[in-house]
């Protein structure tokens, strides 16, 4: 057997199923696999504690699958990334790898991060081969008739559904079992699981809610059960947050326990693969899907919305407010607005916030108190179990009017009038606000209209929603003209 081995790289794809890279690294020859983790790096990077829980968890289940095709993992802690190339040049000197693969990551750092690796590699006669995978086309290759990136949402989506018209992206297969390799690897892998497991649990306290289980299979049969039973009234359950109509598969695709050609071909499976769209459902989701790619595209092709600057460079001068204490009643899901309080509580219990109401808390932060973007994309980075830069990045943006096919910045959602659309019961604000539960279903969405000295254990709204509408539409009038 060959003492020659291809190393592959796992990042954020923490599967055996449909993976590029793995694919292509099986193929190559027999394979040892790594996964790098840095603690200090995703503190930098706000990656809340429930996502790096949620990662280590599918780690130790990715270590038992690469078990069964006889590839080794090696797991190893690397404070920093700027520290993985001297890992990478180490490694190779004990092990003979011919490559290393891994699929792309598209941030600002992670490039960087990968660049410097691919230069080590390459002053060893040794190759970084990255595959496409996050996205269902590879990026820079959706490009307008100028041959640029798209900046409007709609144009980017008529190029993809061309696309797939001549043919739905393929699964890659899943690689066989390879004969065992003999290294004794236990000097490489100095990362202990079960004590960084440990760790994050503490940091997130009280012990949580085991809403998001781990493995391929389960993430499978959420797809499955999803285009089963709710893709038909999606379209129409999407928007309510009292009920369960999303696919619930976002920390899932984050982490790559799931693939974006999964989704694809789960989404046509009727249609035999076919590109036939025949109910409403299946397109809505669809788009979906593909403002996710967007976002994706958006990331790679103008990196400076992965260094905190706005899309749009006209809105870079707006004075935001510097208002800590409506900043804090806010992120606590106290600002006396129930629909926004119900979301921010959510999210502070399960990780997770119904999509709809993200847009509504997001335009709330940014127009109704004015307070800048990004303060709102970080505390949602620290506190999303399916947190991802380009979606979270391009989501808020798309709120503040500072991002590409923005909303118009003269366009504020008025948060009851949300509210009493898509949880006209107030069945969402009950199961949150448990404060307020008793009250009628007209009420409960802005309790101190009707009776402004109604004794609740609930905060008054900390704004007006007229007056700050108006202000925040001066606000941006006066910098955009």
């Amino acid at each position: 057997m060959s003492n020659t081995y291809q190393l592959i790289w796992f990042r954020q794809d923490l599967r055996i199923h449909d993976h590029a890279a793995l694919w292509h690294a099986t193929q190559a020859g027999p394979c040892i696999a790594v996964v790098i983790l840095s603690p200090e790096q995703w503190q930098q990077h706000d990656d809340a504690a429930i996502k790096i829980d949620f990662y280590l968890g599918q780690l130790q289940q990715l270590k038992q699958q690469l078990a069964h095709l006889n590839i080794p993992l090696i797991i190893q802690n690397i404070a920093l990334w700027k520290n993985i190339p001297e890992y990478f040049k180490n490694l190779i000197e004990k092990i003979n790898v011919q490559n290393v693969y891994a699929n792309i990551e598209l941030g600002v750092n992670e490039q960087q991060r990968d660049r410097q690796v691919q230069q080590l590699l390459n002053q060893h006669q040794k190759e970084l081969l990255l595959l496409h995978d996050r996205t269902l086309f590879p990026v820079g290759s959706i490009r307008n008739q100028s041959n640029l990136p798209y900046q409007v949402f709609g144009a980017f989506k008529k190029n993809c559904y061309q696309r797939l018209h001549i043919s739905l992206p393929q699964c890659y297969p899943t690689p066989s079992v390879q004969c065992p390799i003999s290294l004794d690897f236990s000097t490489f892998d100095d990362a202990k699981l079960s004590e960084l497991q440990q760790h994050y649990a503490i940091q997130l306290g009280k012990p949580q809610p085991k809403i998001w289980h781990t493995g391929e299979t389960h993430a499978l049969a959420l797809l499955d059960q999803f285009i089963e039973a709710r893709l038909s009234h999606y379209k129409q359950s999407r928007d309510l947050p009292a009920q369960a109509g999303t696919s619930q598969l976002s920390a899932y695709l984050n982490i790559g326990i799931i693939s974006i050609r999964q989704c694809i071909q789960a989404l046509f499976r009727e249609q035999h693969g076919d590109f036939v769209i025949q109910s409403e459902g299946q397109q809505t989701w669809l788009d979906e899907l593909l403002w996710r790619e967007f976002y994706q595209h958006i990331l790679f092709d103008f990196p400076r919305v992965s260094k905190h600057l706005p899309f749009k460079a006209s809105t870079q001068s707006i004075n935001w407010r510097a208002d800590q204490h409506s900043l804090e009643k806010w992120q606590q899901g106290q600002t006396g607005i129930p629909i926004v309080d119900a979301g921010m509580r959510q999210l502070l219990a399960t990780g997770w916030m119904h999509n709809r109401v993200r847009m509504i808390c997001a335009m709330f932060l940014s127009k109704n108190l004015l307070i800048d973007w990004r303060k709102g994309e970080q505390w949602f980075m620290q506190h999303l179990v399916d947190g991802d830069l380009a979606a979270n990045n391009g989501g808020w943006q798309w709120c503040a009017s500072t991002g590409t096919d923005a909303a118009p910045y003269f366009r504020v959602f008025n948060p009851i009038s949300q509210s009493q659309k898509f949880d006209s019961n107030g069945d969402y604000i009950r199961t949150w606000i448990p404060e307020i539960a008793h009250l009628d279903s007209k009420t409960i969405h802005e309790p101190f209209a009707k009776n402004p000295n109604i004794a609740l254990n609930y905060p008054q709204p900390i704004v007006d929603l007229k007056t700050s509408r108006l202000r925040a539409i001066e606000a941006f009038q006066s910098h955009l003209h």
